[in-house]
Parts: structure tokens; sequence; C-alpha cells
């Protein structure tokens, strides 16, 4: 790693040779043989990292440290110590150094020391940049992400939002398919009704139905009176139908003659009702699967998918991950009343490192467990669910450097077909599009090989 690094020294020869070999090494050196000057220099320019001698005349390396302490603790201070004096590196080290070196300098151990103290410096930067922001620039203030691909996301969203077109919202579970939905509603043009939620998945079929399109008094049992049902109550705003994947075949012809038509009738009732009502749905299926297999309309399918929204994983979104662990802290750091500010490095490190198969949703659980036991006033490794601590980075190993383990090309695509697989969740539209096949073909492909992702 190369990186802005300052030395503070009062011997001049010293300094020369630090800055002689940390050049050779990549490094970009700036050095002083005065405390004080230093000190007026970093407020002109940035640097990643101090590497300063202990014992200088005028401001020491000790009273430097516990400035920087102070002022800019986002530089890490590497302190240089005389050879064997313990005492003087712990007196550094409690007065904020990053870490210490021993004369003599050994400067492979240097280079080490300083690519760790450039790394935490330029992580720390990213946190501190991530936990200023607080809207996004196209007007998302509740959607959190500043990625490449929720970029993409918020552009859809707002040629869409003010649209009257029915709009289906893909994507895993926990991704914030309601929250996206609910941004489409809130951006719209002309609509001062309400949002109206319902899982699709949670009721059985006859209340489903009762709970869509209402009902009369004595329709069937338990019906002591009549129901409006959500679409009316939705009337001149949003109807969001979530996991409508969920939707029991025999109720799909129902609902997508009132998509079309846009009346409907109450169960047990004997005259049509007309209402004004923009569709929104959801789903974590891959339903172009589950038209194929006949346990989803193709007719409604094609209602429903007049536009079309995919809400990526967590995992694709990069240091967005930090940026929302940070909302996340601040929220619960002030629901519980606990002084804690931020997130450590390696437990940034490891929020990065893991796959997040609950996506934000799981993060969230795993910040507001980590507020709650932390003792610190930064969340730690050891703050959060062992499986995110012990999380192995998941490869795809093609072959190694010993010839008699390098695979054939038919080996190799079907690994590569397998991690895809596994990847997006056995969503095979997702794989198809991935891989640049037509489904019929990544069909064939699985049979062929005898793919199985839940395996």
């Amino acid at each position: 790693m190369t990186g802005k690094v300052l030395i503070v020294d009062d011997d001049q020869a010293m300094c020369e040779m630090l800055d002689s070999d940390l050049r050779m090494r990549g490094f970009s050196p700036t050095w002083f043989t005065r405390a004080d000057e230093a000190l007026a220099h970093i407020n002109e320019t940035e640097y990643n990292v101090i590497l300063t001698d202990i014992n200088m005349p005028g401001m020491s390396g000790i009273q430097l440290c516990e400035r920087m302490s102070l002022n800019r603790p986002d530089i890490p201070v590497i302190a240089i110590t005389g050879f064997g004096s313990l005492e003087t590196a712990i007196s550094a080290i409690r007065a904020g150094a990053y870490d210490f070196v021993s004369k003599p300098v050994d400067t492979d151990l240097l280079e080490l020391i300083l690519d760790r103290a450039i790394s935490h410096h330029l992580l720390q930067e990213k946190i501190k940049q991530l936990s200023k922001e607080k809207e996004q620039p196209n007007g998302m203030a509740d959607i959190i992400g500043q990625s490449l691909p929720m970029q993409s996301l918020f552009s859809r969203i707002s040629r869409v939002a003010s649209t009257n077109a029915s709009v289906l919202i893909c994507g895993e579970t926990g991704t914030g398919k309601e929250l996206v939905a609910q941004t489409l509603h809130k951006k719209a043009m002309g609509r001062k009704g309400p949002f109206v939620p319902i899982n699709c998945s949670t009721l059985p079929e006859h209340l489903l139905e009762s709970e869509l399109f209402g009902h009369k008094r004595g329709a069937f049992t338990d019906a002591g009176k009549d129901h409006s049902g959500l679409f009316l109550e939705a009337e001149g705003g949003t109807l969001f139908l979530d996991e409508i994947g969920e939707i029991p075949i025999r109720l799909q012809p129902k609902l997508l003659r009132v998509l079309e038509e846009r009346r409907l009738r109450p169960v047990g009732g004997n005259r049509e009702i007309a209402f004004d009502v923009r569709i929104i749905s959801a789903t974590n299926r891959d339903l172009e699967s589950a038209v194929e297999e006949k346990r989803f309309r193709d007719d409604l399918f094609y209602r429903i998918n007049v536009i079309q929204l995919e809400v990526p994983p967590l995992r694709a979104r990069g240091t967005d991950i930090l940026l929302l662990a940070n909302h996340f802290v601040k929220y619960f750091a002030d629901c519980t009343e606990k002084q804690v500010s931020g997130i450590s490095n390696g437990a940034a490190k490891k929020l990065l490192a893991y796959s997040w198969p609950g996506n934000v949703r799981e993060l969230r659980n795993a910040v507001e467990r980590a507020v709650v036991l932390t003792r610190f006033n930064k969340l730690t490794v050891d703050d959060f669910p062992k499986k995110i601590r012990t999380y192995p980075a998941d490869e795809l190993v093609l072959g190694t450097g010993d010839p008699s383990e390098l695979v054939s090309m038919e080996e190799m695509e079907r690994r590569y077909i397998l991690h895809v697989m596994k990847i997006v969740k056995e969503n095979r539209t997702m794989a198809a599009r991935i891989l640049k096949l037509d489904r019929k073909t990544l069909y064939r492909k699985l049979q062929k090989y005898k793919i199985d992702p839940s395996e």
C-alpha cells in the first residue's frame, strides 16, 4: 500500500534516510526536524500517517501524540522509540500513538506497520464520510445507498414515480422492497390517497379474497358486517401487494379481472364498484419460472409487470453496508440512550466481508444486537454474532497451480453455473441474465450437469 507519510525527527540524517527508504517502497514522505513545524504543516496538507521520534527538543514525540489524539485522531501516529525502551513505547501508546517501532529501524517491519496504519486511516475516512450522509442527492431521503446499483435504482424510481403504470419490485427477502414502494407512492404526482400494504403470503385464500375485495354482511361465517376491502381503502392512492407470487392460483383470475376492469364486486355483493388505485407488487420469487411451471398465470404476470424494478442484494452494494450500519448505530444508540458513536476498524472489515443472506433486515438486527451488548463507544468485532465474526469469503475454485488439478472447460462451466445459481439463490431468470443465456439454454445446462444449487 502507498500513502503520504509525515516524518518528524530532530536528526536530519535520520529523516533523509527514512525519506529515501520509504520512497523506494512506494510511499510519499515529507519530513520536518521540529514537531511544531510539522503540526502547522498538517493544517495545510493531508497525510495518511505520521512517523515521529520520541526524544526531540521543544515539543516531544509524546506531546505530538497527545496533540494529534486531541485534534486529529483520524491520522494514526507511529512512534520511533529507543532500543528496548518498552516504558517509552507504552507511554506513546497511552498518549494516543497507533503503534511503535524500535531503533535501529527495521525498514521491512516499518513498511508493514505503515501499511496497517494507512489502511486503518483510509477505512476510518470512509466511515466518517458515510456517517455524514444525511440524504441522497436525488431526493431519495428514505432509502440509504451510494453504490452504483442503488444509483441505478434511484434513477428508475424517479422516472417511474410520476406514472400510473403497474410496477413489479423484485428482490431477495430483506432488501427493502416495501421501502421502494413507499418511495414510489410519496413521489407520485397527483395522488393524495393512502399507501395500503398487504402481505399476500400471510392469509388463507378465503380471508385474502375478503381482505382485498371486501365482503357483504353474512357472505360467510363471521362476516358480521360489511367490509370495504383494501382496494377501496386505497382509493386515490397505492395498493402494495407484497409477495404477490404467493397468491393462490384459484384467486388469480379474479385479481386479473379486477386489475383490467378497475371494478370489483365484494364477496357476497351483487353490484360492482369502480376504484382508482395504483398497483405496486413485490416478490422474492422467480415469477417467470413460476409462469412456465403453471404456478402463476402468465396474463396476470404481464398485467403486474408493466415496469420492473430490481432491488440489489446487500452483498452487491459495497460500502453501502457501512453507510447503513452507521445509520443503524445512531438510531439504536438513541433508542437505548447508549454512548455508541460508530464502528471499529476491525468490525467494519468483518461487515464488508460477510455475505448478508438476510440483507438489510439482517444487518439492522445485527447492529441492534451489537449496540445493546457493547461495552465500548464503538462497536467491536466481538459485539457481532459468531457467523459474522468467523465468516469465510466465498471463492470460486477452478483449479490450483498443480497441473494434475487443472479442470476441463466443461467442468469450469459446470462450477461457474453452480456458483452463479448459488449467489442469486436459484433465481433462474437472474442467472440467465448474468450468464447471458436464454432461459431454455440454462435449463438444458442445469439438467446436463445435474445441478441442484440447494445441495
